[in-house]
């Protein structure tokens, strides 16, 4: 129980940034030569708050967006940071501008500036891997959701009893499903071939499941070798498509997955028919086990920032998903 509060607060923002602060003021202490360092750096540190702050959250930003506009913005930055105290300094002391005064602060706050930076950077950095290692944590606890694999099993064991013909190929598609989902799926990338065969044998399956009731297609286009994806993203919509699926008016439901690879982006679109009057139509996009389209949606945003987009709809009993991905 100790360990875990703890953890809890080491992990806690507001403890992280007052021990950085305090460390900074140790150092500053220690670094002033004057009767009154203690006074000095505590006006330094109270300077400097502002000064990080504002750099981190309204300058930082740009660095991985547009670079140039950053480098405007922190040269521009340091430059206001450091007129202001030296502005004030000559005031006190009735003189003018000290160009000498404003190349000494200007260089410390330029420190200052990156310092802060580098450890909101750090920082960031460590919380995305943890939040994707939580999100493939997830990902690996929701792989095969039993139901599936059960329905599966009932269907080759009602194909063995009549001796079909079917059962060898069926037998070996879930082999080789559970198989990619076991084993190939530990790394961060997979080949995009790996992963469009894992789909294909999954609504192989799903079809053996709904022969009599749905119209199910598949389609997969364009250039797949030498590209590599996310394990296991689309069959989250894929799942979600089956687990929800319904007739429309009377008709056959249908399920529609249509995948495009150019040489840099893949177009990904799955659509099914579902009862508008049941109130599963609600719980659309809960996904079913542990993923769920959270799940994925947080994954896509971890893994492809500013990479991807994702539309999800629902229109005249059709569930929609489209999802173009940077690859």
């Amino acid at each position: 129980m100790g360990m875990s509060k703890l953890d809890t607060l080491i992990d806690n923002k507001l403890v992280q940034n007052i021990f950085v602060w305090f460390i900074l003021f140790i150092i500053l202490i220690g670094g002033i030569q004057s009767e009154n360092r203690i006074q000095t750096a505590l006006y330094a540190i109270l300077f400097l708050l502002p000064t990080i702050y504002i750099t981190n959250y309204f300058v930082l930003p740009y660095f991985q967006k547009r670079k140039t506009i950053f480098f405007i913005l922190f040269i521009l930055s340091g430059t206001l940071f450091t007129l202001f105290p030296v502005y004030v300094i000559s005031k006190a002391i009735n003189q003018p501008l000290d160009v000498k005064m404003f190349l000494n602060l200007f260089g410390f706050i330029l420190l200052a500036m990156i310092f802060g930076m580098t450890i909101r950077i750090a920082r960031d950095s460590f919380k995305r891997r943890q939040e994707v290692k939580e999100a493939e944590l997830k990902l690996l606890k929701g792989q095969l959701n039993p139901h599936f694999l059960f329905n599966t099993l009932n269907n080759l064991y009602g194909l063995s009893v009549v001796k079909s013909d079917k059962l060898p190929n069926l037998m070996l598609k879930l082999s080789d499903l559970l198989r990619y989902s076991l084993y190939e799926t530990r790394e961060s990338f997979v080949s995009l071939q790996k992963e469009m065969s894992y789909l294909e044998n999954y609504i192989s399956l799903e079809k053996l499941r709904l022969e009599e009731q749905a119209d199910i297609s598949f389609s997969i286009s364009g250039i797949l070798n030498d590209k590599k994806l996310a394990p296991m993203l689309l069959i989250v919509f894929v799942e979600n498509a089956f687990k929800h699926l319904a007739p429309t008016e009377g008709e056959k439901s249908t399920v529609n997955i249509d995948i495009h690879i150019s040489e840099t982006e893949l177009v990904f679109k799955c659509e099914n028919s579902f009862d508008i009057h049941s109130d599963k139509g609600e719980n659309l996009e809960k996904g079913k086990s542990g993923i769920g389209l959270v799940n994925v949606k947080k994954r896509l945003d971890l893994i492809y920032p500013e990479a991807h987009s994702l539309k999800i709809g629902k229109t005249n009993g059709v569930f929609s998903v489209d999802l173009k991905l940077s690859i």
